[in-house]
């Protein structure tokens, strides 16, 4: 009983996400690698999926795993974060703070990152996605691909963050930048380039 509450669960989730995006079953179907006839039974809640059917549509949809399982959202409220209310992180040299009380699953993710003069590290990042900065203050060395971009105060870059990428302050002072990270899904992103 319990099992069958949660594949209809999911096979909400998932006719939501289709439809979010206008695609058919046959649309999501190429996407995913999974026959139009076990996508419609997996949205009617007749079928079980299987662990790689479930990260094939993840993949397909561009969202993490995890939340092909969470309910549908609520209606788009307005979220305000005030000045000091979150919390400051450190990962990989920088620091961090998020901007806004999204949690993992909104396509955006808006961070204030602080960049060390001192940091160091020669490792390139690569991710699914796209990221867009825009530095405060100082100068931040954006390494992409086999390129530097020197970028001054109030200069901005947009990349397809799955190419090599890292950042380094320049000059005499930390660099602070407001980046937005979006997930997107790798069709659309490659529909785009």
């Amino acid at each position: 009983m319990q099992l069958q509450l949660e594949l209809t669960k999911l096979g909400v989730r998932l006719r939501s996400l289709r439809n979010q995006r206008d695609w058919t079953l046959e649309d999501l179907a190429k996407r995913a690698g999974v026959s139009e006839a076990y996508l419609s039974r997996l949205e009617g809640g007749d079928r079980q999926p299987s662990l790689a059917v479930l990260f094939s549509l993840a993949q397909a949809f561009g969202v993490a795993l995890p939340s092909l399982f969470e309910p549908e959202p609520q209606e788009a409220t307005c979220v305000v974060v005030r000045a000091g209310s979150t919390a400051s992180h450190q990962g990989h040299g920088l620091f961090y703070q998020p901007l806004s009380g999204g949690d993992r699953f909104t396509n955006l993710q808006p961070i204030r990152v602080t960049v060390p003069i001192d940091r160091l590290g020669d490792c390139l990042y690569e991710h699914d996605g796209e990221e867009w900065l825009y530095v405060l203050s100082g100068q931040v060395g954006l390494v992409f691909s086999d390129e530097e971009y020197i970028l001054s105060m109030h200069d901005a870059a947009h990349f397809d963050a799955r190419r090599p990428h890292r950042l380094l302050a320049k000059g005499e002072a930390d660099a602070e930048i407001i980046l937005v990270a979006c997930a997107v899904p790798r069709s659309l992103l490659q529909s785009y380039l």
